[in-house]
């Protein structure tokens, strides 16, 4: 067992608090809706990039490369300035919704190299300028172009094109639980001498200016190049910078002189050692040497191609010589690191799916983050400000007063996503449970606590509309999270987090039957569901021609979700037969849904079509028509994901479940005719249920696999490419409504155009895919095959189909033979320079034709489940 292993395991048991620090800073607090207090909700206007280094934040903190305690009450980060900026870089720049022709987007170069689960070790990279940032230029540019333009990134202003810039690389690594060295090390990339300072940033978040009763912290130099951190709760910190640097000190509140033209009143507001660093306004900072932040001024001239370092030791220890054992601790944790991950890549001999493998882990475990959000005190207000409009408090998510979260949560990205999302979470908790299952566990134990869950059983979407519906994925993330803890633990499952999840979801199954089957019909809407702009109307407002969409893709997921669930059942039946009656309840649930898609909720009208072998949504108006909107996406290959395979042996466990289904199979002669057949076991005497039988199954495929529609060289188009020359169009008296294949960034602004749905290639549903493909082979065995590519004549196994899919997804990001990544796109920089090309973004899409990577550029959370298929 690896000494990381062995902490992981005193953390889990509470004898040592190894995760109380960690990269809980957000990269964005800025623009987020927990910061907004307008009355008409405009977040990315009330707390803009400029205003942000000026006004000191409600609900959370922000920072470069920056730790904090797992309550976010002390933090450090990275602030930098290269002599030419207006301000010092203390935060990530880039566009808001508005600003960029494709949406938000983060116009920075940096990456996550790694760390360990307890965060013992953690490595990243920020690729700093020498010339003058120019966040202008990318504002203008950005601004000029249309949605049929790609974005203008950091790369396009060649600012990194002669090597004018630094690599600062982030180092921590912790001599124990809350004894934390930092070693920043700058690398002079250029071709001449130049000059940086380096500020190393504490600070004390805002407590105390939203209610008065709340007591302000203290940092003060104790002696040269040492800081006193006493905070009521947390209690006292020692802050030791080598070399005795000059300690800049301030206060972490917000500047009403320079935001809202109020009297400075003598104080050093938050944006003092801005000021004085850049500006040289003296009187911005505490010349007593205390305040509630704090920065170690490093003042370095690098030579070309050499590095200085800085290093700090944050800790509860008091130390005469901080530094004497800085060096051999760093190299221990670093050392401890590389055995960690050598035992879990050991069947992974190629060094560069090594090193994408163990990237993809660091940026998510660097993506964790505090995330804080009372939505009872954020309506109405603190006791220390003014009460809120009445129409602020009836507005955005009004409906979820009972929300109060203050946690470690996992994020799909903290610039462009700093706050989770239902659906993101669940994918992320797959990854997450490869190299510490016991977070995964708490992830998705998290979001149905209490002050999570509604209390009609809804998860809470995400805080830009907390009532929005993702789709109902938590059940199976669940599920394969206890089978993966209980591989890892020699076949003993976590039978008490199963069981308290799995209750939990049976409320939350009973919201979605309740809210989300108008007619009662057993098919199911559920507006957006996570996939944006796929369907030819906002499927979450109101049809510009009334009445509602019966969706393929939302009922699939409610036959995915209710398998799932009896399979939880029947896995908690094992050791409490009371489970038997819930599992039956789950697969007579399953078997109505089926039954719906295949002949109709009214045995008419249903989802597959049988013209075009393809299952589509389905436009009900209010005069009773309904038309079926024929759009070839993934929408049509949900039904994939509703499959489960249950072995002979189980149900021999099982007698209650097994007489049950058996006398639904022969009292309900249309519903064993309508799903393949309960008593005819597959290989190894196995029943599968699932939403189509053989032939099909075979017609949906022959689709999916077919290079002409929806199988690209990476994987599996989120829509048909037959659409490119075929767009779909639907006409209403007022305007006609065209869905056409686009590979690339949305050309469409519905849900604000930051992401597409019309072609690219996306890893979470590319990644149910090949899992359900593995099920039904797991049914099937070798003698059925199915064309690949379709028209190719290559006959192949589902299980040799789905190896066949991971290695197209892993290519996005994996050198080909000349060396290239093609997520990496048409940057030389990036594909040949020796300093970026080993170093890798992990993109929210790539796309449809190309590869490119697009959208979020550090969305590892769901990208991140290439660690899996790395190892298919």
């Amino acid at each position: 067992m690896t000494q990381e292993q062995l902490r992981l395991l005193e953390s889990n048991a509470q004898k040592a608090p190894w995760k109380k620090f960690g990269p809980y800073l957000t990269e964005r607090q800025w623009g987020t809706v927990r910061e907004d207090y307008s009355a008409d909700g405009n977040a990315w206007d009330f707390v803009t990039h400029d205003m942000a280094r000026s006004k000191a934040y409600r609900w959370g903190e922000e920072g470069i490369g920056g730790i904090s305690d797992d309550q976010q009450r002390l933090c450090l980060s990275v602030a930098l300035w290269n002599g030419q900026d207006e301000i010092l870089k203390e935060r990530l720049f880039g566009l808001t919704n508005g600003q960029g022709n494709h949406g938000e987007d983060v116009k920075e170069l940096y990456y996550y190299l790694d760390s360990t689960p307890t965060h013992s070790y953690m490595r990243m990279l920020y690729k700093y300028p020498q010339r003058a940032f120019p966040y202008q230029q990318l504002l203008t540019e950005n601004a000029a172009r249309t949605r049929q333009e790609p974005e203008y990134e950091l790369l396009d202003t060649g600012i990194f094109n002669d090597r004018r810039y630094f690599d600062v690389f982030i180092e921590y690594a912790k001599a124990s639980a809350e004894d934390i060295l930092v070693q920043l090390t700058v690398h002079n990339r250029g071709p001449r001498p130049a000059r940086v300072q380096v500020l190393p940033q504490l600070w004390f978040r805002n407590t105390w200016s939203w209610d008065t009763r709340e007591p302000r912290p203290t940092l003060r130099e104790a002696r040269p190049g040492a800081v006193h951190a006493d905070h009521p709760t947390l209690g006292r910190y020692y802050f030791y910078c080598d070399q005795a640097p000059r300690l800049l000190f301030c206060e972490n509140d917000t500047n009403g002189a320079r935001l809202y033209g109020l009297p400075a009143k003598g104080m050093h507001f938050k944006d003092g050692i801005n000021d004085y660093v850049v500006d040289g306004v003296r009187g911005a900072i505490n010349a007593e040497q205390q305040g509630t932040k704090v920065a170690a001024q490093y003042k370095l001239t690098i030579k070309p191609g050499e590095s200085q370092t800085v290093r700090l030791r944050l800790s509860q220890k008091e130390f005469d010589d901080p530094f004497a054992t800085f060096d051999q601790l760093l190299a221990t944790r670093q050392q401890e690191a590389d055995e960690f991950y050598g035992c879990l890549q050991e069947n992974l001999p190629d060094p560069d799916a090594r090193n994408v493998q163990r990237q993809a882990f660091a940026g998510m475990l660097w993506s964790k983050q505090f995330y804080y959000y009372d939505v009872t005190q954020w309506l109405d207000g603190d006791p220390a400000m003014l009460r809120a409009p009445a129409a602020r408090r009836r507005g955005r998510n009004s409906a979820w007063r009972h929300l109060h979260n203050a946690d470690i949560v996992s994020m799909p990205d903290k610039w462009e996503y700093p706050w989770y999302a239902a659906w993101d979470l669940a994918f992320h908790c797959i990854p997450l449970a490869m190299v510490d299952a016991e977070f995964a566990k708490q992830q998705l134990r998290l979001l149905t606590k209490d002050w999570y869950m509604h209390p009609s059983g809804q998860l809470p979407a995400y805080e830009w509309n907390l009532n929005d519906v993702n789709p109902p994925v938590h059940a199976w993330a669940t599920w394969r999270v206890y089978q993966m803890d209980k591989k890892l633990n020699a076949g003993l499952g976590d039978a008490a987090f199963l069981e308290a999840v799995f209750h939990k979801l049976t409320l939350n199954f009973t919201w979605w039957v309740n809210r989300k089957d108008k007619s009662e019909r057993n098919i199911f809407e559920g507006g957006f569901l996570g996939l944006d702009n796929i369907g030819v109307f906002d499927r979450s407002a109101p049809l510009p021609t009334g009445g509602f969409i019966e969706q393929s893709d939302g009922t699939s997921w409610m036959a995915m979700f209710a398998l799932n669930l009896m399979r939880m059942a029947l896995e908690l039946a094992k050791t409490n037969p009371v489970y038997q009656e819930m599992a039956g309840k789950f697969f007579e649930h399953f078997l109505y849904i089926a039954d719906a898609m295949t002949r109709g909720g009214d045995g008419e009208f249903n989802l597959w079509d049988a013209e075009d072998k393809f299952y589509y949504d389905v436009l009900h108006t209010p005069d009773g028509e309904r038309t079926k909107l024929k759009v070839r996406s993934i929408v049509g290959l949900i039904p994939l994901f509703a499959v489960e395979v249950i072995e002979q042996d189980l149900l021999d466990q099982m007698p209650e479940f097994t007489a049950r289904a058996r006398w639904l199979l022969e009292n309900r002669p249309h519903l064993a005719k309508l799903v393949s057949r309960w008593e005819e076991p597959g290989k190894a005497a196995r029943h599968k249920l699932s939403l189509m039988r053989k032939d099909r199954l075979k017609s949906l495929l022959s689709r999916m696999l077919d290079e002409r529609e929806f199988l690209s060289e990476f994987g599996i188009r989120a829509m048909s490419r037959h659409h490119l020359e075929q767009p779909y169009v639907f006409s209403t008296e007022d305007t006609d409504f065209t869905v056409q294949y686009v590979p690339g960034e949305a050309e469409s602004s519905m849900f604000g155009g930051n992401s597409n749905w019309r072609g690219p290639i996306w890893f979470p549903i590319n990644y149910l895919i090949i899992e359900s493909l593995q099920r039904f082979y797991f049914y099937y065995g070798e003698k059925f095959t199915v064309e690949y590519p379709t028209g190719s004549g290559q006959q192949l196994n589902l299980q040799q189909v789905a190896h066949e899919l991971a290695g197209r997804l892993n290519r996005l990001l994996l050198k080909d033979k000349k060396g290239r990544r093609p997520a990496f796109g048409n940057y030389r920089l990036l594909q040949t320079d020796p300093y970026f090309r080993d170093n890798i973004l992990f993109h929210e899409y790539f796309h449809g034709d190309n590869g490119r990577g697009m959208g979020a550029s550090h969305q590892t959370g769901w990208t991140g489940l290439i660690v899996r298929l790395l190892q298919l």
